[in-house]
């Protein structure tokens, strides 16, 4: 560790850093980054088009991208039905910003990356404290290096008091020593900074960060005490993420004012522990990006850049020698492929001696394509059918053709779909959106923003995709009629990345009714 950082630790444990003033974020600053053309920032433009190309080409699936250079936008594109102006769900690429959270109050004084954990739970420690326990520190929490003999996630989402959950679990090891990824862990550094501030993460975020940096419209899952959830949960704008990747590159700094310390930013974003694994057939260690090394809620990538990440695609990338950052949400199961055309394609971009112009427009019409087939049926008549009883508590469902729309109808729920083409609408059907962990989900469900396209396969077969665009997720509905029958089966698209599994709900059964 440096002098700089050394002196930063030891100073920012007694007193608050000068800046951290209420009056320093009374001015929201700009609300958006700059734009430049590529080839003005040095980059050529042609292999960001050979990026989305090679992308298209080896199906991933994108939802947004932006690149920055020297702090200005020079490419970025949204696949349809998402847009700049909804937010995403970010998985685990809330870590990032709940450490960012921890280095605020750090650098305020209301703790240090020393402190033990259960100095902050005194209610919620378990009968017994054994010595791994006692030892834990919130850098061992940061770190992913808590001790725990199983990642607890699982275990604690399912409780209503999650942080007693997390300290009663068994600590094998000597926290500090062995990387495990625990989600639970950064739970607790929200359960931390929420106890020390009295405000949840996003609330303590918004005056310090989200608001000079001109990022609004976030949301955060809570636990049941009303926590904000910390390893996943938040949702943001993707400009919201770019901007977050500049103020990191920036090492805390924006519009002149320095609102983190430049200290805590290198601090949060070295090497700092190494993950268990080695070189494998088809894979070196040096060329596997979860194999570079672990901060504080961020990964080391190949090279010298650093991430933020969550499931499914959801990264800010920050390359510190290129003076760059790199921004996408997805939903995608092969990460490291993803990260993988960064690399061969807008790494060099950023070399090229003579960088040429290209023809970008093309990142202005992309899209998701919507249910492909027919448009028409002759089975696609105005229908009602009574359910079979089933999970999803359903009674009724029915179908009505109108022009260039199909509206399915199941209860009170209504999803109203373009054939052919992406229709927005917002419902609260049973067991949507797709979710990849249960922790945060609201009690009770609220209308989800979603796209919806439908298309007939065959004479007897509807299918309907349901796109839930403020997350990376969707659903695939097939509707089978037969006379006077019809089934219903459901496909979410986490599931369907696995050929084995089974959407866990049954299909529904219907008989046509008056």
């Amino acid at each position: 560790m440096t002098t700089s950082r050394r002196s930063f630790l030891k100073r920012a444990s007694l007193a608050p850093f000068s800046l951290w003033i209420p009056q320093a974020f009374a001015e929201a600053t700009t609300t958006g980054l700059a734009r430049s053309e590529p080839e003005a920032q040095g980059i050529a433009a042609s292999s960001i088009l050979d990026f989305i190309n090679a992308i298209e080409r080896e199906k991933f699936e994108l939802h947004s991208f932006m690149m920055l250079r020297h702090g200005k936008a020079v490419a970025e594109g949204w696949w349809k039905p998402y847009g700049p102006e909804f937010v995403h769900t970010m998985y685990s690429m809330s870590k990032s910003f709940t450490s960012t959270a921890v280095g605020f109050a750090v650098a305020e004084g209301k703790l240090s990356v020393e402190d033990k954990v259960i100095s902050f739970f005194a209610d919620d420690l378990p009968a017994t404290i054994s010595e791994n326990l006692a030892a834990m520190r919130v850098k061992d929490l940061l770190t992913m290096a808590t001790g725990n003999e199983k990642e607890p996630t699982g275990t604690v989402v399912k409780e209503e008091n999650w942080a007693r959950t997390f300290l009663a679990q068994n600590f094998a090891h000597k926290p500090g020593t062995q990387f495990m990824y625990n989600s639970a862990a950064t739970y607790m550094c929200s359960a931390i900074v929420q106890r020390l501030t009295h405000q949840t993460v996003l609330d303590y975020l918004t005056p310090r960060l989200f608001a000079p940096l001109g990022i609004q419209g976030m949301k955060w899952e809570t636990c049941p005490h009303g926590i904000n959830t910390g390893g996943w949960g938040l949702s943001i704008q993707t400009e919201g993420l770019a901007k977050f990747g500049q103020f990191l590159l920036q090492k805390g700094k924006w519009n002149g004012k320095q609102l983190l310390p430049t200290e805590w930013v290198e601090e949060a974003t070295r090497f700092h522990i190494q993950q268990p694994g080695g070189d494998k057939k088809d894979r070196p260690k040096a060329q596997n990006d979860w194999l570079q090394g672990y901060g504080y809620q961020f990964w080391r990538c190949q090279g010298t850049a650093f991430r933020g990440d969550g499931a499914f695609g959801q990264f800010t990338i920050v390359l510190p020698e290129q003076d760059a950052v790199i921004v996408m949400t997805s939903e995608n199961k092969n990460m490291q492929g993803q990260l993988d055309l960064v690399w061969k394609h807008l790494l060099p971009a950023m070399d090229a001696k003579e960088p040429k112009a290209a023809d970008l427009s093309r990142l202005k019409t992309l899209t998701l394509a919507p249910q492909q087939g027919s448009k028409t049926s002759p089975a696609a008549t105005r229908r009602k059918f009574k359910l079979e009883t089933n999970g999803l508590g359903l009674t009724t469902a029915a179908f009505a053709f109108d022009g260039n729309t199909c509206t399915f109808t199941a209860d009170d729920h209504t999803i109203t779909c373009g054939l052919e083409s992406w229709h927005r609408c917002e419902a609260a059907f049973p067991g949507t959106p797709p979710r990849l962990i249960s922790g945060g989900k609201p009690k009770k469900a609220a209308p989800l923003k979603m796209a919806a396209s439908a298309a007939w396969t065959d004479d007897n077969t509807l299918v309907m995709q349901w796109r839930y665009y403020e997350t990376p997720h969707s659903d695939k509905v097939t509707c089978v009629f037969d006379g006077d029958h019809v089934t219903i089966s459901f496909l979410n698209s986490i599931t369907a990345m696995n050929p084995k599994a089974k959407d866990a709900r049954a299909p529904l059964k219907g008989r046509a009714s008056v």
